[in-house]
């Protein structure tokens, strides 16, 4: 990987890492627009003032939009999305070997 393509990627992971990001761009994958109240109790345990600044920062990426009937992620959100569509099945898997790694400790 080149120093131009290991930059783009680490800009990328600095904005997914913030609290909340990927939960707000998880939160609208089914494609449906919704409303900032709608988003945050997707989302749950957000406060206003995070939400709002997650999407201020999502919008600016280019991740996310907004249109007369609430908050969509944009073309490139969705391609995001589909990338991160296989982390549903790996944290199935994930929190298997959890609850398996922690019997096992329970019982040396």
């Amino acid at each position: 990987m080149s120093a131009k393509e290991n930059a783009a990627v680490g800009q990328l992971f600095e904005l997914l890492e913030a609290r909340y990001a990927l939960r707000v761009l998880w939160a609208l994958r089914d494609g449906h627009p919704q409303t900032f109240r709608l988003l945050q109790d997707s989302i749950g345990s957000i406060t206003p003032n995070t939400l709002n600044t997650r999407i201020k920062e999502l919008r600016a990426a280019g991740l996310m939009g907004h249109g007369s009937d609430g908050y969509t992620v944009t073309p490139m959100g969705t391609d995001l999305l589909k990338r991160l569509n296989d982390m549903q099945a790996f944290a199935g898997k994930w929190a298997v070997s959890q609850v398996k790694a922690a019997g096992m400790v329970k019982k040396k």
